[in-house]
């Protein structure tokens, strides 16, 4: 076998197979069909500081080589992942993370200090493309200004690996990437969805509650693999993929894209094995290409 592990932003993972948040639960929902041990990593569902419902249903529609969702970030608050979803994760031997979600930068903070508490949670990710109810509806992850308040609000009060999610609905994502560096990110992770949108012909209405949604599945896979090989070359902390990733070889692109790791989001839904078939599949690839270490394939482009 091949070695696989990696280390993202001080976060060490066995191999470098983690999933996107929102398309894994809390992981327990998958632990009937496949070992979540074996994982480099798993994020558990956004998480925000109060309770929220989401929006109204319809909130999902399929498209070609795709899906749009509208969920609104349901979840039940933090407190509730603390009482009553942290318990049942602490003990597996793989790195849980939680993906933080927030309306202003204070949210955010405080969100985070209360998971920053459990001892068995290694790192957040920070979704930074939510409503900023501050600035008109803007979501922070499409300025410098926004993405680095953010950042700098959650790193004075959380202290283990903070990886932050970017947003690919900008100009320059390299720009936002650096910029969140600066602010000490320990590691990006891109591509949160495409803004995108589909219509009922019939009933002459979008498919979704509130009209537009996030676009994810392999329809968006060359557009994050661009934006990771471009963030790659901008920042100097580990980049972390995901977009489109279906199968092995395409998690093998992102590696050579400059991803240090990768995650696996919509694909979950079509086979809920997928990451553990990744890891085999990757693994097989770099013996059979004569690859002693998956570093020797990270960044090759």
């Amino acid at each position: 076998m091949a070695q696989l592990n990696v280390n993202v932003g001080g976060l060490a993972l066995k191999n470098p197979v983690m999933t996107a948040s929102g398309t894994f639960g809390y992981g327990l929902e998958f632990a009937d069909f496949i070992d979540l041990n074996r994982l480099g990593g798993f994020i558990v569902k956004g998480t925000t500081l109060h309770p929220r419902e989401g929006n109204d249903y319809p909130r999902m529609a399929e498209t070609p080589s795709g899906m749009l969702n509208c969920v609104g970030l349901q979840n039940k608050g933090v407190d509730y992942f603390c009482q009553h979803i942290y318990p049942k994760l602490k003990d597996l031997q793989t790195n849980v993370l939680v993906n933080v979600s927030g309306s202003s930068p204070e949210d955010y903070a405080e969100c985070a200090a209360r998971i920053d508490a459990l001892p068995g949670i290694p790192g957040i990710e920070l979704n930074i493309s939510c409503p900023n109810v501050k600035s008109g509806g803007m979501a922070f992850g499409v300025t410098c200004e926004g993405a680095a308040s953010v950042v700098r609000a959650v790193r004075q009060r959380y202290h283990k690996t903070l990886i932050v999610k970017l947003s690919p609905n900008v100009t320059d994502i390299a720009e936002i990437a650096r910029a969140v560096e600066a602010e000490g990110a320990d590691s990006v992770s891109l591509i949160n969805t495409l803004m995108g949108m589909s219509i009922d012909v019939e009933r002459r209405k979008s498919r979704l509650s509130i009209g537009t949604g996030g676009l994810s599945g392999p329809c968006v896979k060359p557009v994050a693999l661009r934006m990771v090989w471009q963030v790659a070359k901008a920042v100097r902390i580990p980049v972390v993929g995901l977009g489109g990733i279906m199968n092995a070889t395409d998690a093998i692109e992102f590696l050579m894209a400059g991803a240090t790791a990768i995650e696996i989001g919509t694909a979950n839904f079509i086979d809920p094995a997928v990451t553990v078939k990744v890891i085999e599949g990757i693994d097989a690839w770099l013996d059979a290409h004569g690859v002693a270490d998956v570093h020797d394939i990270i960044g090759v482009i």
